[in-house]
């Protein structure tokens, strides 16, 4: 029992927090709850599951201690660890190791401060209501907890030099405040009330002036009320006591006499209250002050606590709250305005007291401010990350100038954990996007040999509004490129090394200046990685990988340019082609296909490539019982950085077209030997006259079949495989990036495929092409028994003559012999003749079904095949196609 105890999760636990505290069990209990606490809940790490990522940035701790050997150590360690299966969660032991190591006394980083800051609830006093019980001596507006460096947005009429500057105390509103002094505080920089107030005069005195010329006394006396007295039911409300309430309305709390009306959705006096019709006209004007501040600040308390919101969400919301806080330090002051007249007794309509029509001066420019948050709030309802700010940057597109400041204000704070995602990621390779705000997204189920297609991914909907589809394309590029290189390339370079000028987004106003030069400096940033990224990714792969020796070896082998071996291989496999697929086996394969290397130019190639050279045997040979003869391909074997761009269905596409130009091969290397078959043969029959009609049938035809099958190489040779292999070429050389050479790869395979008859839109045209091979191979047959026959029938007929004598038997013997070869004679002639008939009208349909083809190159194929119209004259559906096609071109022309 008392082993079981000590194995316990508490006592290991307490043991943990004695060794790393250095400390005895009774000095540690503190530590001891705090972490019970924090293993029972469910906290967890806003970052991927990623064990490659902690591992590098263990690596990188180490290095920035320039621990370099430690480094190498452990990376030796990991990749034995990796091996084993001794541990089931190795990201969660790194991630440990990792925090350990973080010294407490160091700040965290940027990015991970900001998140935690938005991981918890905002401070009270940020988004509350101001409480102003105190003396207006005693409120301090200063804030000297706040940035400078942060700026503000400047909703409040006072601006912003009372942070350093200054500080405007309400006695200053006053008309017994010094001139100078107000003057001077009122022309510091940032001041909303600056263009209203003049040197030495006091906010009251001035602000009817901004509407029009001040009013005479006599109007000014009228304008002030009669104070409503107990029992006097016909008494007008007080304006001080409307003041009063819109101020409360201000704060989004109702008054004695202004209450919210929930189901017109609006602050509303009560008609039974009596007041007249101007100043109730003016009271719900100013309220509509405090329906804007109540459906900002319902939006703000309502995400503020909402961490699936993210980082830019939360980003968002703080601008909104530096927007209220703002909004706030211009009531404290009309607050303390309104208490120091209590206080001494002022009039209301004096000249210094505070009135309706002043206040609705005075907050002019901050309900324009808060219209606009409120619309903004309106339109950025259901968004996050990149949408959001995309959202709130559609709104900076105004000729208002205090409006597109502050939009772009807002925007700065929205922006800053997207550009500080941004440049973590072209510059470092990281991605630790836990709620999915940035516009690269990530598959942790993708393997390493599908990282470069499948892993990394662009969110459109993500994609802010100020960077444009170019730019995010590059951004994908480099980041994706970096991992590459670290995961499947295996390269340990340094970052920094391969992009130096790395720099994060310190605050806000960095974010801001960068968006006042999206086009210079910002496109710089990302061009400068993107080249320099792609440039070395590239060389990479051409010169430790051999990505250009492999794409020529594929041009040599799969594509049949390296015209010696194929020739010596086509010798060489003759008799194992004429034997059924199903006979054929791949070892005896092998061996011929070493024999050629050895015996040609092939053997002075690279010897990784020559390694990589193999032959298959096309697994649907063996479903047929009697086996198409000779069913192969070659092959070559990709490594796994250069399968990148040699992929699963880019092989599959080579074994294709190397099939097809094969068999067109082997119809030449066919045709050949029937030539010479003819021409061996014609001198030893000429004294067989009955042949000659058969002899003649045989050379037209052979002719025929000669003719296409050498303009069909033609075509193929030149006009496909080289034209094609010439343009990928220069645009792998003209490269900038992995994806460029990848895409010029693939349309090069492409357009192979559907000029070479591969395509489904040709299906029609490679079963005619492929009936007029099978006819080839029927005619060399026939012409291979006709031969047998007559070179049988002539050399007993040369025994013959040899004899001196015959007896009558053997007479009538070879007489019978003779005549039977005679009567097989027209049979090979009928034949032959349906052999034609057969050929020439699979020619036919195929010459139709070139001429109806919308490709230009299969329509002058056409005209090369039936240059002396020599088919057009026996079939009239090609006369009509040639005539319609002809009359189509000149009508182009």
């Amino acid at each position: 029992m008392a082993a079981l105890d000590q194995k316990s999760p508490n006592v290991l636990l307490q043991s943990l927090c004695c060794r790393i505290t250095g400390k005895s069990e009774a000095e540690v209990a503190h530590q001891f709850q705090y972490a019970v606490r924090v293993i029972g809940s469910n906290y967890a790490p806003t970052i991927e599951r990623d064990e490659f990522l902690v591992s590098e940035k263990i690596k990188k701790e180490l290095l920035k201690q320039r621990r370099e050997a430690d480094a190498a150590l452990f990376s030796e360690l990991h990749r034995k660890l990796q091996t084993q299966g001794v541990l089931k969660h190795r990201w969660s032991i790194l991630y440990l190791l990792l925090s350990l190591c973080e010294d407490p006394r160091k700040p965290c980083s940027r990015v991970a401060g900001y998140g935690s800051m938005f991981a918890q609830a905002l401070p009270r006093d940020a988004h509350s209501t101001p409480f102003y019980c105190a003396r207006p001596q005693s409120l301090s507006l200063g804030h000297p907890e706040r940035s400078s460096t942060l700026g503000t947005s400047g909703i409040s009429s006072l601006g912003t030099h009372t942070l350093n500057g200054p500080t405007l105390t309400p006695q200053a509103l006053l008309s017994g405040a010094p001139a100078q002094v107000l003057g001077d505080s009122l022309r510091q920089p940032g001041t909303r009330l600056a263009w209203t107030l003049a040197p030495g005069t006091s906010p009251s005195a001035t602000a009817p002036t901004s509407r029009g010329p001040p009013a005479p006394p006599a109007l000014a006396a009228r304008t002030q009320l009669r104070p409503r007295r107990d029992g006097d039911e016909n008494g007008e409300i007080a304006e001080s006591a409307l003041v009063r309430d819109i101020l409360y309305v201000f704060q989004g709390i109702d008054g004695k006499f202004i209450k919210m009306c929930t189901p017109e959705n609006c602050y509303k006096i009560d008609t039974k209250v009596p007041l007249s019709k101007s100043l109730r006209d003016l009271s719900s004007r100013l309220s509509e002050l405090g329906w804007l501040h109540n459906k900002v600040r319902k939006y703000t308390d309502a995400r503020s606590l909402d961490r699936a919101f993210g980082l830019v969400g939360q980003s968002f919301c703080a601008a909104l709250h530096q927007e209220l806080k703002e909004y706030y330090r211009l009531l404290s002051v009309l607050h303390s305005q309104l208490q120091l007249e209590d206080d001494q007794g002022v009039n209301v309509g004096g000249e210094c007291s505070l009135t309706l029509r002043r206040l609705l001066v005075w907050t002019y420019d901050p309900k324009v401010r808060l219209k606009t948050l409120a619309t903004l709030v309106d339109y950025c309802q259901g968004r996050k990350g990149g949408e959001l700010a995309s959202a709130v940057h559609a709104y900076g597109k105004t000729g208002d100038p205090s409006m597109r400041a502050l939009v772009q204000h807002v925007l700065a704070l929205v922006s800053h954990p997207i550009l500080n995602f941004l440049y973590r990621w072209i510059y470092d390779g990281e991605l630790e996007d836990t709620y999915h705000e940035f516009f690269v997204a990530s598959d942790p189920t993708v393997k390493t040999d599908r990282l470069w297609h499948d892993k990394y991914t662009l969110r459109k909907s993500m994609i802010p509004s100020f960077i444009t589809m170019d730019q995010s394309r590059k951004v994908l590029l480099i980041g994706k490129s970096i991992n590459f290189l670290h995961q499947v390339c295996h390269d340990r370079t340094p970052p920094g090394k391969i992009t130096p000028g790395s720099k994060d987004i310190d605050s806000p106003r960095d974010a801001a200046e960068l968006f006042t030069d999206l086009e210079g400096a910002f496109q710089g940033k990302i061009d400068a990685a993107y080249f320099e990224t792609s440039k070395y990714l590239l060389d990479i792969l051409n010169k430790k990988y051999s990505l250009l020796e492999h794409l020529q070896a594929m041009r040599r082998y799969l594509l049949l340019g390296q015209g010696d071996f194929i020739r010596h291989l086509m010798d060489l496999l003759k008799p194992e082609l004429a034997r059924p697929a199903t006979t054929l086996y791949q070892h005896n394969l092998t061996g011929i296909l070493e024999t050629a290397v050895r015996a040609t130019n092939a053997q002075f190639d690279s010897p990784e490539i020559l390694k990589r050279l193999d032959v298959r045997l096309l697994e649907v040979s063996r479903a047929s019982p009697t086996g198409r003869k000779g069913f192969w391909v070659l092959g070559l074997a990709e490594c796994v950085p250069v399968s990148v761009v040699f992929t699963r269905e880019c092989m599959s596409c080579y074994l294709r077209v190397f099939n097809f130009l094969w068999r067109a091969k082997r119809m030449e290397y066919i045709l050949t030997d029937i030539w010479k078959g003819q021409m061996c043969s014609g001198k030893l029959l000429k004294g067989m006259p009955e042949l000659s009609g058969v002899l003649h049938q045989c050379h037209v035809l052979a002719s025929e079949m000669v003719h296409f099958i050498h303009q069909m190489q033609y075509y193929i040779t030149f006009e496909v495989l080289e034209c094609s292999w010439d343009e990928l070429w220069n645009k792998v050389q003209q490269a900038q990036d992995l994806d460029q050479v990848i895409a010029a790869h693939e349309i090069f395979l492409s357009t192979i495929i559907s000029r070479c008859l591969l395509d489904t839109n040709s299906r029609s045209l490679l079963n005619q092409l492929r009936a007029i091979f099978d006819q080839i191979i029927e005619f060399q047959n026939a012409q291979d028994a006709l031969y047998r026959s007559a070179f049988e029938d002539r050399k007993q007929q040369r025994e013959g003559e040899g004899e001196w004598g015959v007896s009558a038997a053997e007479e009538a013997e070879e007489k019978k012999r003779v005549q039977k070869f005679q009567e097989t004679i027209p049979k090979m002639c009928s034949q032959l003749r349906i052999l034609t008939h057969f050929y020439q009208g699979i020619v036919q349909q195929f010459l139709v079904l070139l001429m109806s083809s919308s490709d230009e190159s299969l329509q002058f194929l056409s005209f090369r095949l039936d240059f002396n119209e020599h088919y057009k004259a026996r079939d009239p559906r090609l006369r009509v196609s040639l005539g319609a096609t002809r009359g189509r071109r000149s009508s182009n022309i």
